[in-house]
């Protein structure tokens, strides 16, 4: 990770969100792999219930829960845990965030811990680096997704199409989908 400092000009966390469908009528939200809280911050002020920030590495667990008390935010619960081996804080949330972590060596397993960390109908927001070498950071090229791969990962683990997928000024693609309501 670059310094938070700089990686924070690689987002408009605020308008990312709203663009892929988070909202006040949101409760709990799932984000998998909180970093610096870059988008948990802006999450936890949109949301009406609880934001669990998870993250492998302790250092930005420890970040996050820094940023929120600054904050005064009292709607976060930063955990530090690799979510692909431990139970979820949540089986019910309305939303979950996969940003930036489908290039991991396991994506369907992924999206199968967001699927089993939404309740029925759920909503799942994904967001990548674009298929361009020239963004400024993101995984190289070789393991980086194109959003149609990332379509077809969430198609194969059950999740339905909710929106098209629409860029994310300046370096990101994302789309949103649903887990069905009978599940």
């Amino acid at each position: 990770m670059p310094r938070e400092q700089q990686w924070e000009t690689y987002f408009d966390p605020a308008a990312i969100l709203r663009t892929l469908g988070l909202s006040a009528t949101c409760r709990d939200v799932v984000e998998f792999g909180c970093g610096y809280g870059t988008f948990t911050i802006p999450a936890a002020r949109i949301v009406s219930g609880t934001v669990y920030a998870l993250d492998i590495d302790g250092e930005m667990v420890d970040r996050t829960a820094e940023r929120c008390q600054e904050s005064e935010l009292t709607n976060v619960r930063a955990i530090r845990c690799d979510f692909l081996q431990n139970p979820l804080p949540t089986t019910s949330a309305d939303y979950a965030m996969l940003f930036n972590i489908l290039h991991a060596e396991q994506p369907e397993q992924l999206l199968e811990c967001a699927r089993c960390a939404l309740g029925p109908g759920g909503r799942l927001g994904i967001m990548h680096w674009r298929y361009d070498s020239t963004t400024p950071r993101g995984p190289s090229m070789a393991i980086r997704p194109k959003p149609e791969q990332c379509q077809h990962w969430a198609a194969s683990v059950g999740f339905v199409a909710a929106s098209e997928i629409v860029e994310l000024p300046p370096y990101h693609y994302g789309f949103v989908v649903h887990k069905s309501l009978t599940e």
